[in-house]
C-alpha cells in the first residue's frame, strides 16, 4: 500500500511540474518574431485580394447609381407619415437637419411642386 500511495505522490509531483512549467510549443513563435510568413500572408492578402475587391465594388455601386432612373415617387398623404408633433430646434422648424428638398417630402407635399 505505502509503494502505490508513493507512486501516486511521484506521479502527481512530476505532472504538476509540468503543468507549472506551461504548454510545449514546438516550432518558432508568433510572438518571438522568428517565424514571418503570417505577417506576409497577409499583407499580400491585403494589398492584391481586398484592396482591389473593394474598388470593385465602388465601381459597381457607383455605375448602378449612372444607370438608374431618379425619378422620385409621387406625394401620397398619409396620417401616419411625416408627423410633427414638435418642431425642429434648427430653421423653421418644419425640416430635417439633412433636408434635401427633391426626395425628402414635407407634410403638406414636395417643396418643388408647391411653388
Amino acid at each position: 500500500m505505502a509503494a502505490l500511495i508513493n507512486h501516486s505522490v511521484r506521479r502527481f509531483l512530476q505532472t504538476s511540474a509540468r503543468r507549472a512549467a506551461g504548454p510545449r510549443v514546438e516550432g518558432p513563435s508568433a510572438v518571438s518574431g522568428g517565424h514571418e510568413g503570417g505577417f506576409k500572408i497577409w499583407k499580400n492578402i491585403s494589398l492584391f485580394l481586398a484592396l482591389p475587391a473593394i474598388g470593385l465594388c465602388a465601381v459597381n455601386c457607383y455605375l448602378a447609381h449612372v444607370n438608374e432612373g431618379h425619378e422620385r415617387p409621387p406625394f401620397v398623404k398619409y396620417d401616419y407619415l411625416r408627423l410633427r408633433s414638435k418642431r425642429f430646434p434648427w430653421g423653421d422648424g418644419n425640416h430635417s437637419l439633412f433636408h434635401n428638398p427633391h426626395t425628402n417630402a414635407l407634410p403638406d407635399g414636395y417643396e418643388d411642386d408647391h411653388h
